[in-house]
């Protein structure tokens, strides 16, 4: 160091300490790290770079400590310009402190560190969320939608020549059994129905029936007992109620519309013969054939 730059660093720390003011203090006014302050007290500037950088700071520091240095200045530049001339001088290149260096890498890695530990955890959130969808059913063993059929044996003995022909039918309805798909529920009854074999409706059952035409009506219930017999007349409502299921006579049958249970029931073709309907009407709206005998049952009324 020349004896120039150790007399002005000399007298810009003397008036710094005069100030009562730490090197960090002044780098924080200066907007400069400490060491540059440092450096510019010891004369050491080699470490801050460039002349023009060092002058620029040293006008700094001298003006904020209000320290004249007009004469050093001047020497600080001409020591400066017979550097610049000397061959081996080397002035372009800015060194960089070791303790800037140090901590420019020290956050290099904090920020590489946080970098590696968010891909982490997004290449684990990612799996959680993504392998239970794509994985499917554990190796080894079969989806229910790509596994083959079940194979049937017969454990009983092979049959011969001769009994093959009679045994294949049963092979056959073994392996159509197997392979049918699962029966679904059955659906609900529907309005009206010929199947004289459905189980009967019991219970109470209301009966309206709205007359658009005159029609002779004769109605018993599951005993037997005549609840209503007699004529209905056209524009007319007539509602009878009793135990199901009950026995029903229309004489003009495309004159009447029915409702079992606040619910309206058609009277479908099967009931119907030569426009006379003939039915039984079960608590669950349901009508089924009436098995039993008209002439004995079901005289049909006058009036």
């Amino acid at each position: 160091m020349s004896g120039a730059a150790q007399s002005l660093g000399e007298r810009l720390t003397a008036a710094r300490n005069a100030q009562g003011l730490s090197a960090q203090q002044v780098g924080d006014r200066m907007h400069l790290d400490a060491w540059v302050i440092e450096a510019l007290d010891s004369g050491d500037y080699a470490r801050i770079g460039p002349p023009v950088y060092i002058k620029g700071h040293l006008k700094r520091y001298a003006a904020m400590l209000g320290v004249q240095l007009p004469e050093v200045l001047d020497v600080f530049e001409s020591k400066s310009a017979a550097a610049a001339a000397a061959p081996t001088a080397d002035t372009s290149a800015v060194r960089v402190p070791a303790e800037a260096a140090s901590g420019q890498r020290t956050r290099w890695a904090v920020f590489a560190a946080l970098a590696a530990a968010s891909l982490t955890v997004a290449a684990v959130v990612h799996w959680q969320l993504w392998l239970p969808r794509s994985s499917g059913p554990s190796r080894g063993a079969p989806s229910a939608a790509t596994a083959p059929a079940p194979i049937l044996h017969d454990a009983s003995p092979p049959p011969s020549d001769r009994d093959h022909a009679a045994d294949e039918p049963r092979g056959n309805a073994v392996l159509a059994a197997a392979t049918a798909p699962a029966a679904t529920p059955p659906a609900a009854p529907a309005a009206s129905t010929g199947d004289g074999d459905a189980p009967v409706g019991m219970g109470r059952a209301r009966l309206r029936l709205s007359f658009s035409a005159n029609s002779w009506v004769d109605v018993h219930d599951a005993e037997g007992r005549r609840l209503f017999a007699g004529n209905g007349r056209a524009n007319s409502v007539r509602t009878i109620a009793g135990d199901a299921p009950i026995r029903v006579y229309l004489g003009f049958a495309s004159g009447v519309q029915l409702q079992v249970n606040h619910r309206a029931v058609a009277i479908g073709p099967q009931f119907v013969a030569g426009d006379v309907a003939r039915f039984e009407a079960g608590a669950d709206g349901v009508l089924r054939r009436d098995a039993r005998p008209a002439t004995a049952a079901n005289p049909r009324p006058h009036g």
